[in-house]
């Protein structure tokens, strides 16, 4: 449901919202959603304020109601509004969600909006068996996709009177799955029990029932009342989410604090040159989730970092440059669109006549940045779309440069991070391409080939291994130890 989708969207910022789930939750039971629906019978509708720093800078209404045409099923809509501050522009954003559910909250159809500055979709969908059929229709271009779940799918309320039976102690865990309609994946949670707790909320003391949640290594926090309604949650990005009256929840800011500066990742040391040829970083990072901080420019030690700048190739060996064992990285996707007629055409008008791959690299890298309008985009970064509305940054950047360089035969990696800009370490994408047998780092936003050693890949992947970047927001600490050059 989006309103816990808002959620995740925010501590990760607009990345793509992919769970994995952490090793040591595989084998805990499933969460039954299925008890005490009777509770849930009645016409509700609840309020949530979205409080950034000391403002409320938006708002989520989720209302629940049996089907007039069917009073055995039920209808959930729920709508949102909030103003994000992303480099100090005002970015409006409004998600509107109808969902037809049966009389065990199983998912039957759903259509989702979501709009902001630069950026509108609109998904409609359908369940058969355990599938979900959808349409994602940009405004630039139609994906058509499927989904499957190891059950029927979910859409998980705000209203939980299940947990206090199925979690009565402390230290109790479950898994709950369930469908996400703005990033149109499945997802799996692990929920666990902490007992009662007592919470300040608006000059309020109340007494809750603490609960965690754990996906991709995020946690987040939520308390409820005795009946199971949800009063509280936490994210990692210091967003709060609180049960309001309406007059309260509605009565929003125009501006909060910046997003970005807010989770900006601390580190201490000597700054590195940009053309520093090496570097090592001591990270700190959150426990119990594997990230991709070694291989390629990239040597991990415990937890000391050494990253060597590379020399990228002027031109490539033929003989070899298949070398890279990696079918993702060849292939089309759902957002990297690399076979469709029309990105096969751009690249190919691009590149031209030239057949050598670094070579390419390099006119694909020119083009996707002079190209694209560098504004922040809250949404789904895809390729085509990215192509079509010439403005993105840089995740539609990334998805782009990867689209066009699949579409000519090179290996291309989304590469997720961190990197520096006015003194502070930010999140940001960028690429990776395979030539003569290596990886190398390019990033198509600021313009560079290859990228330079502040640069500190977490993770790759397409989208798919995206949220993980969530995990580190408020974890992650970086001392920069050494560089061959530093700023003093």
């Amino acid at each position: 449901m989006f309103y816990r989708s808002l959620k995740i969207t925010l501590s990760v910022i607009w990345l793509i919202l992919i769970v994995v789930l952490v090793r040591r939750d595989i084998l805990i039971p499933e969460m039954q959603t299925s008890e005490d629906i009777l509770l849930l019978q009645a016409r509700q509708e609840n309020y949530y304020g979205i409080w950034f720093g000391n403002e409320r800078i938006g708002y989520v209404v989720e209302r629940l109601q049996p089907d007039p045409e069917n009073e055995s099923f039920f209808v959930l809509e729920q709508q949102g509004t909030l103003n994000l501050k992303v480099t100090n522009t005002i970015q409006p954003i409004t998600m509107h969600l109808t969902g037809h559910l049966d009389g065990q909250m199983h998912l039957q159809d759903f259509s989702f909006t979501f709009t902001s500055a630069f950026y509108q979709m609109q998904a409609e969908g359908k369940v058969t068996g355990n599938n979900i059929d959808f349409t994602l229709d940009t405004g630039q271009t139609v994906i058509r996709d499927t989904v499957s779940f190891s059950q029927r799918p979910l859409l998980p309320l705000n209203q939980r009177p299940w947990l206090r039976k199925q979690l009565p102690n402390p230290g109790d865990k479950r898994k709950i799955s369930f469908f996400d309609p703005l990033s149109l994946e499945p997802r799996t949670a692990t929920i666990e029990y902490h007992g009662k707790d007592k919470q300040l909320i608006q000059g309020r003391v109340h007494n809750l029932h603490q609960y965690s949640e754990h996906f991709s290594g995020m946690r987040t926090q939520f308390f409820t009342d005795d009946k199971g309604k949800i009063i509280k949650e936490t994210s990692p990005a210091g967003f709060i989410f609180l049960a309001e009256p309406k007059f309260k929840a509605t009565d929003i800011s125009r501006s909060g604090e910046e997003l970005l500066q807010a989770v900006a990742v601390p580190f201490t040391g000597n700054l590195p040159k940009t053309d520093a040829k090496s570097v090592r970083y001591k990270l700190t990072l959150p426990e119990g989730v594997l990230f991709d901080l070694h291989g390629g420019r990239q040597q991990l030690r415990t937890n000391i970092l050494t990253l060597q700048k590379e020399i990228f190739p002027e031109q490539s060996v033929q003989t070899i440059q298949n070398s890279c064992d990696d079918q993702k990285s060849m292939q089309a996707s759902r957002y990297i669109q690399a076979d469709d007629p029309l990105i096969q055409k751009t690249a190919a008008d691009i590149t031209g006549s030239i057949q050598d791959p670094a070579k390419q690299v390099r006119l694909l890298s020119e083009f996707v940045f002079n190209t694209l309008e560098k504004r922040p985009v809250l949404g789904l970064p895809d390729a085509l779309t990215s192509l079509q509305a010439r403005k993105g940054d840089c995740n539609e950047h990334a998805a782009l440069f990867a689209a066009l360089a699949r579409a000519s035969g090179i290996p291309t990696q989304i590469a997720t991070g961190v990197t520096m800009h006015r003194n502070k370490f930010y999140y940001h994408a960028w690429n990776e391409v395979c030539l003569n047998g290596i990886w190398y780092s390019l990033d198509t936003t600021t313009n560079q080939i290859p990228a330079d050693i502040m640069h500190i890949r977490f993770g790759l992947g397409d989208m798919d291994q995206q949220l993980k970047i969530g995990s580190l927001i408020g974890k992650l600490r970086i001392e920069v130890l050494h560089s061959t050059n530093y700023v003093d």
